[in-house]
């Protein structure tokens, strides 16, 4: 029995305890990969000689997504990894809690920036112009029952006119102004639309309406009203859009009113996309995509560098990152509100625990009885 075979137990077996403790440490860290030590036994001249660590192996499946309610809060439904640059290198995390800087980066807890195709990313937190309605889209049931009128319009008289409905507008000053739209039958599946604004009509020629005789709209060229303004903003000129409009026997309502412009509005928040897309909320209910965060993966993600702080660096042994959208080809989604747990096991670990406290102890024994066959042969005469 050889001392070195019982000291090569004892360190192998004081590492394993290091690594199945550091494991147990970090199951509340997020985003961690638990480890396992890879024993090998030593030979000399077909004599064994004790045993040697090979490797620390790392354990790349992916941890619980855990709900956290905070937006800033990311994880990765699937494989790959979030890019962060950290003094002036690249690093790679499965933990996504950042929070976001004065200046607009996202930063995690130790100060890397999360990465996009064009490095860190970097929201503005400017307020978002007014933009002036340039188009109106409104898809009405005008009733096939109404009776033809020929008096003259007149927006205050409704004998004049057979039905109206209401559209919000803004002008280029972002000032709210509501529109409305009168319909008149004019004859048989022939109607004209009137538009008045603020007590006043559009110069705007009507917008003709003509209807097959199954209800449809027919074919038309899309009139544009105009209105003049006294506020310092650019006259309202808008295209009013029927398509989808019917005549059937019915009662007259409208089913959808789309416009496309808004008020100035600040920004409230952001929000993230499945693919990494980073959406900015205004106050004004506007939505814009300001930025994206791209992922990376690796052929052999357990090649990967352990850096500590929830990071790894690419290695000879990991390849070079393969970057991407998030949710195509083997990168996986970006989700928020949530995080990936931690995937050590700790039930497993205190197992390993004991069983690696007693292979030490074991170890130490043979240790021990080695002295004493040394002590024998000492005290021999």
């Amino acid at each position: 029995m050889s001392m070195n075979s019982g000291l090569s137990g004892l360190n192998a077996a004081s590492k394993n305890l290091d690594v199945i403790g550091n494991n147990i440490a970090n199951s509340q860290t997020v985003g961690f990969k638990s480890s396992k030590v890879q024993f090998a036994d030593v030979y000399a001249n077909k004599v064994g000689m004790g045993v040697g660590v090979a490797g620390v192996i790392q354990n790349f499946n992916n941890g619980n997504l855990e709900a956290t309610g905070r937006n800033l809060d990311l994880a990765i439904g699937g494989d790959g990894f979030f890019q962060f640059s950290q003094n002036g290198e690249t690093v790679y995390s499965r933990n996504g809690q950042v929070k976001m800087t004065p200046e607009g980066f996202l930063e995690n807890a130790q100060g890397a920036r999360l990465i996009g195709p064009n490095g860190p990313i970097q929201i503005s937190n400017a307020g978002m112009l007014s933009n002036a309605t340039t188009k109106v889209a409104s898809a009405v049931n005008v009733d096939s029952r109404e009776p033809i009128i020929t008096a003259a319009f007149n927006m205050a008289d409704p004998d004049t006119y057979s039905y109206a409905n209401t559209a919000n507008t803004y002008d280029s000053l972002g000032n709210q102004h509501t529109v409305t739209l009168y319909y008149t039958k004019t004859g048989v599946n022939q109607w004209s639309v009137r538009a008045g604004m603020d007590g006043a009509m559009s110069a705007s020629a009507p917008q003709p309406l003509n209807f097959t005789t199954n209800g449809s709209l027919n074919a038309y060229a899309p009139t544009n009203f105009q209105f003049p303004m006294t506020n310092g903003a650019n006259n309202i000129d808008f295209t009013m859009d029927f398509k989808g409009s019917t005549q059937f026997g019915s009662d007259n309502y409208q089913n959808t009113l789309v416009q496309d412009g808004y008020t100035n509005g600040q920004m409230i928040g952001v929000t993230f996309d499945k693919d990494g897309s980073i959406m900015a909320n205004y106050s004004n209910e506007q939505k814009v995509k300001v930025g994206t965060i791209q992922l990376a993966n690796f052929l052999n993600p357990e090649g990967l560098k352990p850096l500590g702080d929830n990071v790894w660096a690419a290695t000879t042994g990991s390849g070079q990152a393969v970057t991407g959208t998030a949710g195509v080809g083997r990168l996986g989604t970006v989700e928020s509100g949530v995080l990936e747990a931690s995937n050590s096991d700790t039930s497993h670990d205190l197992v390993d625990l004991i069983v690696a406290q007693r292979n030490y102890q074991a170890n130490a024994q043979t240790i021990k009885s080695q002295d004493e066959i040394l002590q024998q042969a000492i005290n021999l005469r």
